[in-house]
């Protein structure tokens, strides 16, 4: 069986990001409904990551998809390092964190964006 070098390199990236969070191939994979044999599978390159199971991780971790498939460092780090603290214990609790994150974020490039505009006017 051929590997695809990007199926390794992604399953890589995804085994950093599952061991940066101290979570097992087990525990991670309950959060993110996938199996653990499922889960291996992808960290070694032997199968590719659907776009379900990236949106599922996208979720979770609250890493850019940017960086878990082309290794651009563009993910938002107070959201990941959130999720890396609260997702241990609630997922409840880490979906709300992230959302206000998200949205935060959002917000501070509108407000950012305003205030560009508002210099160039002057």
């Amino acid at each position: 069986m051929q590997l695809n070098k990007d199926d390794i390199i992604i399953g890589e990236r995804l085994r950093g990001i599952r061991e940066g969070m101290r979570m097992t191939r087990e525990e991670f994979s309950e959060k993110i409904d996938i199996t653990d044999s499922f889960l291996g599978q992808i960290e070694r390159g032997e199968r590719a990551l659907s776009v379900k199971t990236l949106r599922k991780v996208v979720k979770y971790t609250g890493i850019s998809s940017d960086y878990l498939l082309f290794g651009k460092n563009s993910s938002n780090t107070t959201i990941q390092k959130i999720n890396n603290i609260l997702s241990l214990n609630s997922e409840t609790t880490s979906d709300f964190i992230y959302h206000i994150a998200v949205y935060s974020n959002e917000y501070c490039e509108k407000l950012s964006k305003k205030n560009i505009n508002l210099l160039k006017e002057t």
